[in-house]
């Protein structure tokens, strides 16, 4: 049994899945490699989302350490900035990889 964050996995594979599984959460993952992005940038980026499904996921990948939200409060109007932590960038050759084979299906499976 692996635990992180409170959570109980039965294997390795299924933490991982929960931590970057579902709709969202990569391809939120991917285009924070690039760098910060502000939450409208992301959803310029990832337009049939929801804005409640992406302050989910957003809130849901902070609560587990892969992103930092920053809120600079200095002069109106608010602006947050989202990023990969230290322990969210280890998940980039993953991403990259899961991105590169969907490139490669495309490429030579589709009709």
């Amino acid at each position: 049994m692996y635990t992180f964050n409170g959570k109980e996995y039965p294997c390795c594979a299924s933490l991982t899945m929960g931590v970057i599984g579902g709709k969202w959460k990569t391809v939120i993952l991917f285009h924070l490699i690039e760098g910060k992005l502000r939450y409208n940038e992301l959803r310029k980026h990832m337009p049939s989302v929801t804005e409640r499904t992406l302050s989910l996921q957003l809130k849901t990948l902070e609560e587990d350490g892969i992103i930092e939200r920053k809120v600079y409060t200095s002069k109106p109007p608010l602006k947050v900035e989202y990023s990969l932590t230290n322990l969210g960038k280890t998940l980039i050759p993953l991403i990259q990889s899961i991105a590169d084979w969907g490139d490669s299906v495309v490429e030579k499976y589709s009709k």
